[in-house]
């Protein structure tokens, strides 16, 4: 699930590519460090665990596994654990003395905190029951993520460790946050009265999960066969696909299309990483 280095022969930990260290560099670090403690506490509030509404029975239940026909069963949200112990690690790592001029976490640091800036807002409007506000919200994280991911892929990470903590932690957050906005979506619509069980939202459901399947191949395929984003990306519709067939709304269809979905996300990032190693050492998954 977590990405290889590239194999271009051993590098120090970051410090090959070290630039001069500058003030900004250090304001990063700890920028980070905080966002990522904070992040973490406002996760407790969403779980409930810090007197917070958990997300599930939050907005009148709109995000409930139960409330339209894309919505993960509740176990799916067990990934949120290892998102961030990925998270905090990867805070950890980018403090260290090494890594403050390291270009890629210039390059990616502050976006790293509007993720968790967003994470946090998005917790927030859904305990306030602004389950509208949550799509905006959700929208950009999708995007910074993007963006954050887009820019590892330009350098192979120094070290296993980094491929693991950095490229790793931010491609299973990017495809996590990926289904989770088709989710978000519709529990948006269903909470401003559009029919969320009929003939019609079957058909739109099937639609979104086949577009959710585009994206995880093109993640797969950008990505040269990193498999973080297609595994959490394919984690979500599998978790769809279990909540349709075993719990209500009951559809077989959504059920069938969410299985299809993850099956062919796994297939594709797989295919795209046998031909990445296989193009050669210089080209292979960070």
């Amino acid at each position: 699930m977590l990405p290889e280095p590239a194999m271009d022969g051993p590098q120090p930990d970051g410090a090959t590519r070290a630039g001069r260290p500058e003030s900004g560099d250090v304001v990063r670090q700890v920028a980070v460090a905080l966002g990522a403690v904070a992040a973490i506490g406002v996760s407790f509030v969403g779980s409930g665990a810090l007197g917070g509404t958990p997300i599930a029975e939050a907005a009148g239940g709109a995000l409930a596994a139960d409330a339209t026909l894309v919505a993960p069963a509740g176990p799916a949200f067990a990934i949120w654990s290892l998102i961030y112990a990925g998270l905090l690690a990867l805070a950890v790592l980018q403090l260290l003395p090494a890594r403050r001029s390291d270009p890629r976490q210039r390059s990616t640091g502050w976006l790293v905190l509007a993720s968790l800036v967003l994470n946090a807002a998005w917790i927030l409007c859904v305990q306030a029951g602004w389950v509208a506000a949550t799509v905006p919200v959700i929208a950009a994280l999708v995007a910074v993520l993007a963006v954050a991911w887009a820019r590892l892929l330009r350098t192979p990470p120094a070290s296993r460790l980094e491929a693991a903590l950095v490229d790793g932690t931010v491609g299973l957050y990017l495809g996590w946050v990926c289904i989770a906005t088709v989710a978000d979506v519709a529990a948006a619509l269903a909470d401003a009265g559009v029919d969320s069980t009929g003939p019609v939202a079957t058909a739109w459901a099937v639609t979104v999960l086949a577009v959710a399947t585009l994206v995880g191949a093109g993640l797969a395929v950008l990505g040269r066969g990193r498999l973080a984003p297609a595994a959490a990306l394919a984690w979500g519709l599998a978790w769809i696909a279990v909540a349709r067939a075993t719990g209500e709304p009951a559809s077989g269809v959504t059920a069938a299309a969410a299985g299809v979905a993850a099956a062919v996300t796994v297939a594709v990032a797989l295919e795209a990483r046998r031909r990445a190693f296989r193009a050669g050492p210089r080209v292979a998954p960070g």
